[in-house]
């Protein structure tokens, strides 16, 4: 509440800068809402791309897989499955855009030769194959969708979080301290008048004493010109 500030000119003076630096803070707080925006759009995009490749890549491994179960039978797609011997490794580290940590997603080992894949060139068959590279492809698209979905939701939150700051200051703090400052600024003027008028009233009065000490002086002076006239004419008199 305004009512709550005292006015005085060192309150003024500070709800001034206060006022100077949340506009500051809300400018630079605005261009990074924006630059937050432009690249979540970005990422959105990029998301999209991403859907709709792992969208296609989970179709062609569904579709693979099915025709290596009906023609080489569940039996050996398990098998082949099982003779895997080094997994896909995956290691995470992050990245700054614009102040936010985005994790960024490294794999190794996901795609395999023929001969990494544990079952042997004879022991499995061109359905088994296709299907293992279609589940890498479909491994990898998930590990990127991953990477960007998760970016995308940081953004998503750092852009949230930003409007709310943003909002508070233009909304909220600004408001009250330009309120501060017009209470303190309408006082200040208020005592400033009162000041000037009680100086007036001094001033007069003091005019008005000296005007009449200068009227008891003049009258005195006066006074003391007329009593040797008064003496001179009395010893004549006589």
């Amino acid at each position: 509440m305004a009512e709550d500030v005292k006015p005085t000119r060192k309150n003024l003076m500070e709800i001034e800068d206060r006022i100077d630096l949340s506009e500051r803070g809300h400018d630079t707080l605005e261009q990074k809402r924006d630059g937050l925006i432009m690249e979540f759009m970005d990422i959105l995009d990029q998301a999209q791309d991403v859907r709709e490749e792992l969208e296609g890549d989970y179709d062609l491994a569904q579709e693979t897989i099915n025709k290596a179960r009906a023609m080489e039978g569940d039996v050996a797609v398990r098998g082949a499955a099982a003779a895997l011997k080094e997994h896909p490794e995956i290691t995470t580290q992050s990245k700054n855009i614009m102040g936010v940590v985005v994790p960024q997603i490294e794999s190794s080992k996901v795609r395999k030769d023929l001969d990494e894949r544990g079952y042997g060139l004879l022991g499995s068959s061109a359905r088994i194959d296709e299907a293992a590279d279609a589940y890498e492809e479909l491994l990898e698209s998930i590990i990127l969708a991953a990477e960007v979905e998760t970016a995308m939701k940081k953004m998503l939150e750092e852009i949230e979080t930003t409007k709310r700051r943003v909002n508070a200051l233009e909304f909220k703090l600004l408001p009250e301290l330009h309120e501060n400052k017009e209470f303190i600024d309408q006082k200040l003027e208020e005592q400033e008048r009162e000041e000037i008028f009680r100086l007036k009233k001094i001033k007069a009065k003091k005019e008005r004493e000296e005007e009449a000490e200068a009227a008891e002086e003049r009258e005195a002076a006066a006074k003391a010109e007329s009593e040797p006239l008064e003496a001179g004419v009395a010893e004549t008199d006589d």
